[in-house]
């Protein structure tokens, strides 16, 4: 394809549901901004789209107005507010699942405001994957990587994709690292498990909205622009240019630091605390 690396935008829960964290976004907002993606003519890649992107030998900037859709956690609600919207526009999406919980409440997860959050089934992500929205992995247990020894990191990683192999028949191509951690150790393991594409947080890599060829991309190690509650433009403030584009981007990026209070209070109490 030789086009590099488009936005890669990042989602957590689409649903009418206020909470006290960052990660709600109203499902009003969610089509507003899909909508006015689609009417200004951009295109969603597939993980095997972005794969081939990415590890195109001669890598170019990235076609114009080209986004790719993820979603990590896979939420229930995301079944009846963002991948109607999505298929209905023809984009194709990557949700990443937390497979010890598929069909189970996020008890992993700190209850900010003390919300209950379902996540998608098994039966729900066979059926979205026949119209485009494709399951990838988020580790078993959500546990942050960079934190456990080899072994445990590997079974995450292995652990994780051998479920959605079962269940789904297909290997998945993308992890995406819980809490966007991830350094050369867990990028290898990735790599080891079979993953082709590894998906990070926001300061990863380069600016994922305006890459370069000069700012060669790993497949494995690629950075995200999460889009927040407080993000509720037709276009979202981080895929925009100029002066806007780059506070977006910059608050994002700030936004995202706060992801490592969960992961210190799980540490502190253990995976299941609720």
């Amino acid at each position: 394809m030789g086009e590099g690396v488009p936005p890669i935008l990042c989602y957590h829960k689409v649903d009418p549901r206020l909470e006290l964290g960052f990660t709600q976004l109203g499902p009003q907002v969610f089509r507003r901004q899909v909508e006015t993606l689609a009417r200004l003519g951009y295109r969603a890649l597939s993980g095997a789209e972005l794969l081939a992107a990415v590890t195109s030998p001669q890598p170019s900037n990235p076609a114009p107005r080209t986004v790719v859709f993820t979603f990590d956690d896979g939420y229930a609600s995301l079944a009846e507010h963002a991948f109607p919207v999505l298929a209905d526009h023809g984009f194709p999406a990557l949700v990443f699942v937390i497979t010890d919980y598929v069909g189970g409440e996020n008890d992993w997860d700190v209850q900010y405001g003390w919300r209950v959050f379902r996540h998608l089934s098994w039966d729900d992500l066979a059926r979205w994957q026949e119209r485009g929205i494709e399951a990838h992995a988020h580790g078993a247990t959500h546990a942050r990587l960079t934190w456990l020894p080899d072994a445990e990191a590997a079974d995450e990683l292995g652990r994780a994709r051998e479920a959605i192999v079962q269940r789904l028949g297909r290997a998945p191509l993308g992890i995406s690292y819980p809490f966007g951690a991830v350094d050369a150790r867990v990028r290898a393991l990735a790599e080891a498990a079979g993953y082709r594409l590894g998906f990070a947080g926001p300061a990863a890599a380069p600016d994922a909205a305006d890459p370069t060829p000069e700012a060669p991309h790993d497949p494995l190690m690629l950075a995200r622009v999460p889009v927040y509650g407080w993000d509720r433009f037709g276009v979202p403030l981080v895929l925009r240019t100029g002066t806007w584009g780059a506070l977006g981007r910059g608050v994002a990026r700030l936004t995202n630091r706060f992801a490592v209070g969960t992961a210190l209070i799980h540490k502190a109490f253990g995976q299941r605390y609720t």
